[in-house]
This record gives C-alpha cells, structure tokens and sequence, in this order.
C-alpha cells in the first residue's frame, strides 16, 4: 500500500496551525514528521476512522534519531499533508518491532 499512495507525492503541504499544534501538544516537528517518509520500514494503513470527507491515512515510521513516530496524514494535489503527529503508544511500538525484525533493515 505505501508505494501506491506514495508514488506520485512530490513533497509536504504544511500549514502553520498543524506544525505549531504537533510541536506543541507532541513535542513533534514538522521535520521529523518528514524523516520518517524517507526511513524504513515504514508501514501505512488507511485510517477508516477519520476518513468522513477525505481519504486519510497513518503511517509509522522512525525519524534519522530512531524516534518511533504514527503519523496521520492525507494526499492533497501530490502532497502529503499532515494531520498529526505523536510518539507510537506501546501497541504501536510492539507492531512497528515485529515488522521490522521480519525484514531486512
């Protein structure tokens, strides 16, 4: 599923609410947001939950300091825009593990 929803995304869509709300509520910045599209393993699921009036999703994923982000985000126009940000909870962190110890990263 990652690749088909990543595969035409160009960059980041950032507004200044989300990256002040992320930082502030969960001391996540937009740049390690970014990290963890570009590290592996990265998992991505549709998030069906939150998906009233768009296609949304969550990944996650690690930041270049191995810090163990879920991501929810959607695909405007080609760009990934961030909805939330937050350190995995440790069912999360349990799942994001077994994947990666079963690949070869």
């Amino acid at each position: 599923m990652e690749k088909i929803i990543l595969e035409n995304c160009v960059g980041f869509d950032w507004d200044k609410a989300n990256i002040e709300k992320n930082q502030t509520k969960h001391g996540v910045s937009h740049l390690e947001c970014e990290q963890i599209f570009f590290n592996r393993p990265l998992l991505i699921n549709e998030d069906k939950h939150h998906s009233n009036c768009e296609e949304r999703h969550y990944a996650l994923g690690r930041t270049d300091h191995g810090r163990k982000l879920f991501v929810a985000f959607t695909v405007r126009m080609q760009l990934l825009r961030v909805i939330s940000a937050r350190d995995m909870s440790k069912k999360e962190r349990g799942f994001y593990e077994k994947i990666k110890e079963n690949t070869s990263i």
